[in-house]
């Protein structure tokens, strides 16, 4: 009893002098798709800890979506099937009840320590690559997905991710994680300042996958025109092919903001491929054409109303066309509401992992 009121003291005495800060959001989305109309409701707790050199964060949701048709759907079905590529099961069973279902699940959480040289983090988090805006090849950890309704989220890895700091402009990391079947991937990142550059190589490793990339994102020097390419070359269990993207941007004095990019792939894969192969490490660069073009548009109205549109062709193999557009309105600090359209004209109605057009209205709030 002693040592256990010994280490409750520890910890309070611990706890009073770190910084703790607390944060509550909700993502409310209502959408109209093909023939079905529902809500997607998330409600986000977020904890940041940190006591120099130490630090923690613990991110857990709770969603719910509310559509009887659309819970019922083989779609709804299909993208359950969806899940972390973790050792240990990061969200409950889903719950059914009248019109709708819901679950819970741990989004991050991680711990570590940071100093002048050394950067150190441990549990299921984000662990970043790439360079690109609209696709980032060389990710096969959290791969941004640009035609998914939340494009920036992404299933956590549980990993240790150590990061040396050379100098000032250069860094080696070093990454093992562990994926649902308890088996390791390995890999090395090293970036360096070269000249007018930042410069990447990356290195992957596991049973399925081998993965060599680089990354290069620099400046035309007077312009203001952002440079920058990505790619990799991929010997995975199911193909071998090299994928790269080049693409620029610039912002404008006016606010407006344009990203141009380009993906080319050495190998394609039909939709029934992409559909069979969901829980791949390479799924989102399975890509169904060898070229790609995307442009992308932002621009401020006023202070309070945002505007964008992303808009994607494929060239070959799989012709499609993706079109985003959306309009954003910040009413103050924690509300902000947004109407857009995700529209999708291809050859086979599944090209897009069995997306079809959607139209939905989001209310992000915190509180």
């Amino acid at each position: 009893m002693r040592k256990l009121l010994f280490l409750f003291f520890v910890i309070l005495g611990t706890t009073l002098f770190a910084e703790i800060d607390f944060k509550t959001e909700n993502t409310n989305i209502t959408l109209k798709e093909d023939r079905y109309t529902y809500n997607y409701d998330r409600l986000r707790f977020r904890l940041d800890w940190q006591e120099e050199p130490y630090f923690a964060t613990v991110i857990a949701d709770g969603v719910n979506y509310l559509g009887k048709n659309y819970v019922d759907s083989p779609l709804f079905n299909y993208k359950q099937l969806l899940r972390s590529d973790t050792p240990f099961k990061t969200q409950t069973t889903l719950e059914y009840y009248d019109r709708g279902a819901a679950y819970a699940k741990l989004y991050r959480a991680y711990g570590g320590y940071e100093d002048e040289k050394n950067r150190v983090v441990v549990g299921l988090q984000n662990i970043s690559m790439g360079v690109g805006r609209i696709w980032q090849p060389t990710n096969i950890y959290n791969p941004k997905n640009i035609y998914a309704l939340e494009p920036d989220e992404t299933f956590g890895v549980v990993g240790v991710l150590y990061t040396r700091y050379i100098d000032q402009t250069s860094h080696l990391s070093g990454i093992v994680s562990v994926d649902r079947d308890k088996k390791a991937q390995y890999a090395l990142r090293y970036q360096a300042f070269l000249d007018v550059a930042d410069v990447a190589f990356d290195l992957i490793s596991s049973d399925t996958t081998k993965m060599v990339g680089y990354e290069i994102d620099g400046s035309l020097q007077g312009s203001g025109i952002g440079l920058r390419s990505e790619g990799a070359y991929f010997d995975n269990n199911l193909s071998n092919f090299f994928q790269g993207v080049v693409g620029c941007d610039y912002g404008f004095e006016d606010g407006l903001t344009v990203v141009v990019e380009a993906l080319y792939s050495s190998k394609i894969f039909s939709a029934q491929e992409v559909a069979t192969n969901y829980d791949a490490k390479i799924v989102q660069n399975m890509v169904g054409s060898h070229y790609y073009g995307a442009l992308s548009l932002s621009y401020p109205f006023t202070i309070y109303l945002d505007g964008s549109l992303v808009y994607i062709e494929g060239f070959d193999g799989e012709r499609s066309r993706f079109i985003s557009p959306q309009l954003t309105y910040t009413l103050n600090d924690y509300n902000s509401f947004s109407i857009a359209a995700m529209l999708y004209n291809t050859n086979k109605a599944n090209s897009y992992n069995g997306d079809l057009d959607r139209y939905y209205l989001k209310w992000d709030f915190s509180f």
